[in-house]
Order: structure tokens, then C-alpha cells, then sequence
């Protein structure tokens, strides 16, 4: 069976509560946040899943993906991956879309990228890496990281431009899986957020 992806994003945090823009500052998980972890994982643990054995599980060294992770019941198996850390905002570090529209109107993160951060080619290379090492392994592999970085992974499985990303919303403590379609790369799911209902 061809290896699939299988994406968590972290826990919801008060940054990306109030829709900041949250790069490499080190923001905690809100208990909400920690609550839809252990949801997350229990989901994670019965079938289909059923704990995912043998799986190979990365996670960004950012301590809101590792809370998620290990909350999730993975943290033991986990190891920090620099290339899942969310996307280097530079300048916009911290401000909301709104904020960022005010001094910049029209601005869109996947066309235009941002002042003193990562470019759109630098984000680009970090997600080919993922993509590379995921379908190098002869298993299905779980990763544990950011929205815009996760967003990225799944343009680029796709083999797709970066900006297609801009069409595919995720949710903090979401679960995607991207796999393939008759022989080709596909998303078989989603933003699934069951495991929070």
C-alpha cells in the first residue's frame, strides 16, 4: 500500500483564538486547546487507527505541536522536525489578516509572502521535504504542526503551487489524511474535526 500522511494541527491557542499570526513565537495551548488534543488522540487510538502502530511520528519543536502530540498519546514516539515549525512571519509576527490589511490592503500570505519572514520559495522547499520523506517510508506517517505549514504540505503533496493552499482552510486540532486516488496524489480527508463533536 503506498504511504499516506496523516496531519494533526495543534491545540487552539489564544493567538490563533484571536486570528494572530503565530510563526515561531512559543505560544501555549489554551485548555480548550489541551481538551481537543486528548479528543484528538483517543480518536487516534481506536479504529480505524487503533493507535497507529509502527506509524513514524514527526512533530514540530514549536511546545504547542508537542503538547498536541503528546497529549495525543504520541510524545514517546515522536521526534522534533525543524521542517514542520510554522512559517517565519517576520514583520507580521503577531498581527491578525485585519491588521496586516490596514497598513497593506489587498495583501494575501500565499501571493504576496511578508516582510523580513520566510519567502513563498523557502516554505515551499521546507513542505517538498516533508512530502519526500513521507512517501520515501514504507508506512503511513503522523505529523504534528502549524496551519500554514500544514496548508503548504497539502499543495505541495498534490503537486501543486503553494498558493493553492489559500483554498484549503484548517482548524486548530484538525485531522487530514493525504493519500492517493488511482495511482495519483490525493486528499482522502480533511479539516475532520468529528473527534471534537
Amino acid at each position: 500500500m503506498a504511504p499516506r500522511i496523516l496531519l494533526a494541527r495543534h491545540g487552539q491557542t489564544e493567538w490563533s483564538l484571536s486570528g494572530k499570526h503565530t510563526g515561531r513565537t512559543d505560544v501555549p495551548l489554551l485548555e480548550e486547546g489541551r481538551r481537543g488534543a486528548k479528543l484528538l488522540g483517543e480518536r487516534l487510538h481506536r479504529a480505524p487507527y487503533d493507535g497507529l502502530p509502527g506509524v513514524e511520528v514527526r512533530t514540530s519543536p514549536l511546545a504547542r505541536a508537542r503538547e498536541t502530540c503528546e497529549l495525543a498519546g504520541f510524545g514517546d514516539r515522536a521526534r522534533t522536525w525543524d521542517a514542520l515549525m510554522e512559517w517565519d512571519y517576520g514583520a507580521y509576527e503577531g498581527m491578525t489578516p485585519a491588521d496586516i490589511q490596514a497598513v497593506r490592503p489587498g495583501w494575501l500570505i500565499w501571493r504576496d509572502g511578508v516582510p523580513e519572514g520566510e519567502t513563498l520559495a523557502e516554505v515551499t522547499a521546507r513542505a517538498d521535504e516533508v512530502v519526500s520523506w513521507a512517501r520515501s517510508e514504507d508506512r503511513d506517517v503522523l505529523v504534528f504542526a502549524h496551519g500554514h505549514v500544514l496548508r503548504s504540505l497539502g499543495a505541495r503533496w498534490l503537486g501543486l503551487p503553494i498558493d493553492f493552499a489559500a483554498r484549503i482552510r484548517l482548524n486548530p486540532t484538525s485531522l487530514s489524511v493525504l493519500g492517493w486516488a488511482y495511482g495519483e496524489p490525493a486528499i482522502e480527508s480533511w479539516n475532520d474535526l468529528g473527534h471534537l463533536a
